[in-house]
Parts: structure tokens; C-alpha cells; sequence
């Protein structure tokens, strides 16, 4: 019966077993993420292979850069496919997104600033700019009132 099972690479070695599994036409899922400009693998030394047990347990154990299959005395343990699913809905273009500071926030929404200069100010979430990801606020600061072009990954939504 073919599920989905977790196994454990060698160091370093995720997008090497990635590639193997794919060039041998066996489903392998290795969540990824940026980190600037390098591409990371999000759970690193294990990635999700959906493989037939018992019938290629061996295949999968004994491929290059895999360490072990993860599982008990019994056996490897299958995952239910819908955790695969859920990660999957989490990725914008082929990577996970990472939400650094919370929920993004949308248009109308209190917003705090949570890094740089301007760590702490208070605004309101008015437009979101595509370019470079930045984000016009309407900052409410003492008695000014102004705007401030910010990038996205900068703020928090405020929650109460």
C-alpha cells in the first residue's frame, strides 16, 4: 500500500536525495524556503517520500544520502497525506512562506512597526505596493499624522 513516510538524509544531502527520487519516478516532497538569496530546505536532513511498503522499502532505505526511514520496531509510520497537503497550501511559488512577524496585514488594519528606525510607531495598513513588497501606512504619531512607504516584512499586525 503506498503512503507517505518521513525519512532522515545524511547532512546536507536533501536536495541530492530530492533529485535521485526524482530521477528513479518516485514522489518525494522536500519543502523549501528562501533565506535571502539561498534556497533552504525547511525541515533540514528529512524529507516526505511516498513509496509502497513493503514492496520498496529497500529502494527507498538504500538510495544514496538516505539515512533512515523514520518508523518503529514494526515498520516505517505512514503520514496521512493531508499533512503534505497542508504544507503544500502554505507555499507561494514552489516555497513555503514564512510569516516572520504574524498574520500579514490587510487594507484597514492597525499595524506596528516591528523593526528598524521606526521600531514601535503605530499606523494604519492603507495599500499594498508590488514592488519589492512594500506597504504604504498611515502613521498616527503624536499629533502628525503622515504616510510611510515601508517594506512588508517590517510590520505586524497589531492584536488584541
Amino acid at each position: 500500500m503506498e503512503n507517505w513516510y518521513v525519512i532522515n538524509t545524511k547532512p546536507k544531502k536533501e536536495f541530492h536525495v530530492e533529485k535521485m527520487f526524482q530521477e528513479g519516478g518516485i514522489k518525494v516532497y522536500n519543502p523549501k524556503y528562501h533565506e535571502g538569496s539561498r534556497i533552504k530546505s525547511f525541515f533540514p536532513g528529512y524529507e516526505f517520500v511516498f513509496f509502497s511498503y513493503p514492496g520498496q522499502f529497500k529502494l527507498v532505505k538504500y538510495t544514496r544520502g538516505v539515512k533512515r526511514i523514520v518508523g518503529n520496531d514494526e515498520g516505517p509510520i505512514p503520514l496521512d497525506e493531508q499533512v503534505i497537503l497542508e504544507m503544500k497550501a502554505r507555499e507561494v511559488d514552489g516555497f513555503i512562506e514564512l510569516s516572520k512577524h504574524g498574520l500579514a496585514p490587510s487594507i484597514g488594519d492597525e499595524i506596528e512597526v516591528a523593526e528598524g528606525p521606526l521600531k514601535g510607531l503605530r499606523g494604519i495598513f492603507k495599500k499594498d505596493l508590488s514592488d519589492q513588497d512594500r506597504v504604504l501606512i498611515l502613521l498616527n504619531y503624536v499629533s502628525y499624522q503622515g504616510q510611510l512607504l515601508i517594506e512588508k516584512k517590517k510590520l505586524k499586525k497589531v492584536l488584541y
